[in-house]
């Protein structure tokens, strides 16, 4: 009799918490965002061997890509590159 209270007080209070836990709403990236952003990328980080991916980049590294591609998703596709020409 105790362990059936255990349990439906474990119960209870999982359905109590469970909605809690559950993920909020996300926008998903529209693909004209993310060609846009896919093609600044292409143009801030251009390949060391054109045609060749594996090569890598001219400039920066992969999470330096990664980086910028989230900044530009995240301002909706435009970034602003000033800041960047600044440092050089």
């Amino acid at each position: 009799m105790r362990a059936e209270q255990k349990f439906k007080r474990a119960a209870l209070a999982f359905s109590l918490v469970a909605p809690l836990l559950l993920p909020t709403e996300t926008s998903a990236v529209t693909v004209e965002v993310a060609r846009k952003c896919n093609a600044l990328v292409a143009k801030n980080f251009p390949p060391r061997q054109p045609g060749n991916p594996a090569a890598g980049s001219a400039k920066g590294n992969g999470q330096a890509e990664r980086d910028y591609f989230k900044k530009c998703v995240d301002n909706g596709g435009n970034v602003d590159d000033t800041a960047d020409k600044d440092k050089k």
